[in-house]
C-alpha cells in the first residue's frame, strides 16, 4: 500500500499499519466457495492525527493499539459467509474509521489460492472523515 501522508488533510497524522493479517474464512459467490473457508490477506493502513497519537509518557493507553484492527476484523470475519471481498472491505473500514482517532482508512483484501498463474486477486478501498 502507498501512503497518503502527502494529502492535504492527513500531513498532520502518523500511520499504522496492519500488513498480510491471515484469516480463513467462508467467502465467495461461487458453490466451491461456499462448501469451505479460504484463506484471505487483510491490510489497514490508519491515519492518525498526530496529536492523538504522539505519547508523551511512552504508555499505551496514548495512542491506538494495534489490537484494535486484528480485534474489529476478527469478530466481523465471525458473523458468517461474505459474498465478496468489496463487501468486506466496506465493513472493516467503516469498522476503522468508526474509532474516534482514525482520520482516514485504506483497506485491502486479497485471496491468494484463487488462481494458480497470478499471486492473489483482492480489492482496496480508501475513506476520510469529513472534517
Amino acid at each position: 500500500m502507498h501512503s497518503l501522508l502527502s494529502h492535504p488533510r492527513l500531513t498532520d497524522c502518523r500511520r499504522l499499519f496492519l500488513r498480510n493479517y491471515e484469516v480463513w474464512i467462508n467467502i465467495g459467490v461461487h458453490d466451491f466457495e461456499k462448501r469451505g473457508e479460504q484463506r484471505v490477506l487483510i491490510n489497514v493502513d490508519l491515519y492518525i492525527p498526530l496529536a492523538q497519537s504522539t505519547p508523551q509518557h511512552d504508555e499505551l493507553n496514548e495512542v491506538l493499539d494495534y489490537d484494535f484492527m486484528r480485534k474489529s476484523i476478527g469478530q466481523r470475519v465471525q458473523q458468517g459467509h461474505i459474498h465478496l471481498q468489496e463487501t468486506l472491505c466496506d465493513d472493516v473500514l467503516a469498522l476503522m474509521l468508526a474509532h474516534p482517532d482514525v482520520r482516514a482508512a485504506v483497506v485491502s483484501t486479497q485471496k491468494p489460492d484463487v488462481y494458480p498463474d497470478c499471486e492473489s486477486v483482492g480489492c482496496e478501498v480508501f475513506g476520510l472523515k469529513e472534517v
